[in-house]
């Protein structure tokens, strides 16, 4: 469910008792130009940058991933004022979003221009330090209810982990962020580092929907319509989650944690069950599983609200949060996206208010050591 503001300058008094201690896990910043990185790339990555710009793993780029009717992805109340950026201007957020909806704790989750994924990795490396530096110095230094996200290269999973360890211990960043389309299988022992790494210091890895992994999203090739792009990312989210199960990552890092952003989640329980009913036949060949694979996904997997599942029964619904867990499920905006979820309206009013509250910040207080 998602809404466009009513009134900007509606009073925090309006703010359902409900929202009290509210934690948004999926803000998405973003620069006003590139050059806001310039101070913490090298002389060669900034010529680089503005030179040649990105080389993202696609090879077959039409167009942007939403309808050009809403650019940026984003919500068309969200440009600052001026015509700046979406999600560009602290002042701006701060009052549309943090103030307005009294949200206690944000996470940032930047998604472009971050050099994941990037086809060079040197450049990706260089990009992914850049964008954490900026998060802090322009965004969690000046307002302390926002944390940051570790963004690493992984397709350079040594250099991710790397970039993991030196962040460690800084309370500031909250989650090690990967995007949900990799050029191999998530759960390959070669993203294994990353993990590693993430366990080591006790950090969630946040695993947002997009990316590109230079292959098509579908199994039989690209896509005609911009509804089939956005539809994937809930099927990407399922083949990597399978991916980690079925290759042991679970069982290797058993204190590891995955959070699921923007994918939705009414799948998993479907998921789950369909891999609990292969793996008595086919154990013998993952013999490194020593329990249900449905197990694992309880035990080490959390998700966020936005998009939350809309179904016209919502006993259906009810059921699907009741097997993945009340305490797994986390609030999410998408802010300032086009298909943003006004925490006063996403979440379901007949879901019981200890429950509510766990869900707009509580379960995330747990899981972030918030």
């Amino acid at each position: 469910m998602n809404m466009m503001l009513p009134h900007a300058n509606a009073p925090a008094a309006a703010i359902p008792a409900a929202t009290l201690g509210l934690c948004d896990v999926d803000i998405h910043p973003r620069a006003a130009s590139r050059h806001a990185f310039d101070p913490w790339l090298s002389a060669a990555m900034r010529e680089r940058l503005h030179t040649y710009g990105l080389r993202p793993r696609h090879g077959y780029v039409r167009g942007t991933p939403y309808p050009k009717s809403q650019p940026l992805a984003s919500r068309r109340d969200s440009w600052a004022p001026g015509g700046g950026t979406p999600a560009s201007d602290l002042g701006f957020v701060q009052a549309q979003h943090l103030d307005h909806y009294g949200i206690d704790v944000g996470l940032l989750n930047p998604l472009a221009p971050s050099g994941q994924g990037d086809t060079n990795n040197p450049f990706s490396v260089a990009m992914a330090h850049a964008v954490n530096e900026w998060q802090l110095a322009e965004w969690v230094v000046p307002e302390p209810r926002l944390r940051a996200s570790i963004v690493v290269p992984y397709e350079d999973p040594v250099a991710s982990a790397a970039e993991i360890r030196k962040r460690a211990g800084d309370p500031r960043f909250a989650q090690v962020l990967l995007m949900s389309r990799t050029s191999h299988p998530l759960g390959n022992p070669l993203y294994w580092p990353i993990f590693e790494a993430a366990a080591e210091v006790g950090l969630p890895v946040g695993i947002h929907a997009f990316g590109y992994s230079g292959w098509a999203m579908t199994n039989g090739g690209w896509p005609s319509f911009y509804i089939e792009e956005v539809s994937e990312h809930a099927t990407s989210c399922q083949s990597l989650l399978i991916s980690m199960v079925v290759e042991g990552v679970f069982e290797r890092f058993p204190t590891l944690k995955i959070v699921l952003i923007e994918c939705g989640f009414a799948w998993l329980p479907s998921v789950a069950w369909r891999l609990d009913k292969l793996w008595p036949s086919l154990r013998g060949e993952v013999p490194h599983l020593k329990r249900l694979p449905s197990e694992y996904i309880r035990d080490h997997v959390w998700v966020s609200t936005q998009p939350i599942e809309e179904p016209e029964r919502p006993e259906h619904l009810a059921d699907t949060m009741d097997w993945i867990g009340w305490d797994r499920i986390l609030y999410a905006s998408d802010y300032p996206h086009w298909d943003f979820d006004d925490p006063r309206l996403a979440i379901p009013a007949w879901i019981p208010a200890q429950k509510r509250a766990a869900i707009y910040g509580g379960n995330a207080r747990a899981v972030y050591g918030w």
